[in-house]
C-alpha cells in the first residue's frame, strides 16, 4: 500500500523520513493531489540507470527498424570470428 501523506507533515520531516525505505517511497500531496515523491537514494539511482537503459535499448530498435540489422554470420564475420 502507499505511503501517502500531506506536504504540510514536512514541518516535521523526521517522521517522514523514518518511512522511507527500498522499495517503499513516500508520496507527498499538496491540496489533495499527489505533488511529491520522496524516495531512498540508491532506488533513485536505480530507477535512472532503468530509464536510461529502456532509452538506449528503444533507440537501438529505431535505428535496427530504420537501417536494418546484421546477422549472427555478418557480426562474426565483421570481428573476426
Amino acid at each position: 500500500m502507499p505511503n501517502i501523506k500531506p506536504v504540510s507533515e514536512l514541518q516535521d520531516y523526521s517522521s517522514i523520513i523514518e518511512d522511507i525505505s527500498v522499495n517503499s517511497p513516500v508520496f507527498l500531496t499538496q491540496n489533495g493531489q499527489g505533488r511529491f515523491v520522496l524516495m531512498d537514494i540508491d532506488e533513485y539511482e536505480h530507477t535512472k540507470a532503468t530509464i536510461s537503459l529502456l532509452a538506449a535499448l528503444a533507440e537501438g530498435e529505431q535505428s535496427a527498424s530504420a537501417q536494418g540489422c546484421m546477422s549472427l554470420e555478418e557480426v562474426e564475420r565483421n570481428l573476426g570470428l
